[in-house]
Formats: structure tokens, C-alpha cells, sequence
């Protein structure tokens, strides 16, 4: 009587690892790009439910909040997990919170509104470095994206 082995050599496991490592190694950046998508889409449309908020916001009480924390049930994190930012131009003296174009001109004129993104970090003027993966509003609502993208 002959007895079989049954299962697997070592180079059929070294091989099936190989085309794993090759399938994840190909199908990850690609993920990852959608994942970062997903989240900047998310982000948009928090900040459209925000800004919705804030007008209905002005609507009733004849000014702008002062914070997001008054007006109750909006998101306070986008997808990487940082506050969401909101500036009220109302009181503010000078131009210098502002968010600004590559200009330096504002690019609201009621309130800022936005995201810090990926990186978490975020400067007044949109050239800068550390804004350029901001998710915004500007033109007063009529731009709602990344900073890049303006």
C-alpha cells in the first residue's frame, strides 16, 4: 500500500504568496485613490449640509452663528477626523482670518467655511502649501470643493 501525500509543496505556497503580494501590490494604490474620493465627497456635502444650517441659521435669528456649536446636529468632524472650521465675518476686523485667492482678495463675503483635509493643517491664503487639500466654500456658496480644484 502506497501511501500520498496530499497538500501542498513549498513552492506552490512560495508561488500563491507571490501572486497575492502582486494582486495587493496593484490594487491598493487604487483603493486608497478611492477611499481619499469617498472622503472628499463626503466633506462636500457636509459642508453644503453646514452651510444650509448657517442659512437657516440667519434666517431665524437675523445673523450668523458664532460657532458651528450652535447650530446643533451638523457634523464637527469631516472624514480625517479634524473640526470642521467656520469663521463669521460678522465683528471681525481687518481681512487677515480670511480665506484668500491667489490674489489675496477673500473668497467669501459673509463666512468661511471649510475643511482642513488630509494633512490637517491649513493657512489663510489658498497658494499656500498646507491649503491646497482644503475642502471650501467660497464665492459665497457658489464653490464648494477642493482648494486645488479653484
Amino acid at each position: 500500500m502506497r501511501i500520498r501525500n496530499i497538500g501542498f509543496t513549498l513552492a506552490e505556497l512560495l508561488m500563491a504568496i507571490a501572486v497575492l503580494g502582486l494582486i495587493v501590490a496593484i490594487a491598493y494604490p487604487s483603493y486608497s485613490r478611492y477611499v481619499e474620493r469617498v472622503k472628499i465627497a463626503t466633506a462636500m456635502s457636509d459642508i453644503v449640509n453646514i452651510s444650509a444650517a448657517v442659512e437657516v441659521f440667519r434666517v431665524i435669528n437675523k445673523r450668523l452663528p458664532d460657532s458651528l456649536a450652535q447650530l446643533g446636529g451638523v457634523p464637527g468632524l469631516d472624514p480625517w477626523e479634524n473640526p470642521y472650521q467656520y469663521l463669521s465675518f460678522a465683528g471681525l476686523k481687518g481681512k487677515g482670518k480670511m480665506r484668500k485667492d491667489k490674489s489675496l482678495v477673500p473668497v467669501n463675503s459673509d463666512y468661511d467655511l471649510y475643511s482642513m483635509g488630509k494633512d490637517g493643517r491649513s493657512t489663510a491664503p489658498f497658494t499656500a502649501q498646507a491649503s491646497r487639500d482644503d475642502i471650501v466654500r467660497a464665492n459665497d456658496g457658489g464653490y464648494i470643493g477642493p482648494v486645488s480644484g479653484y
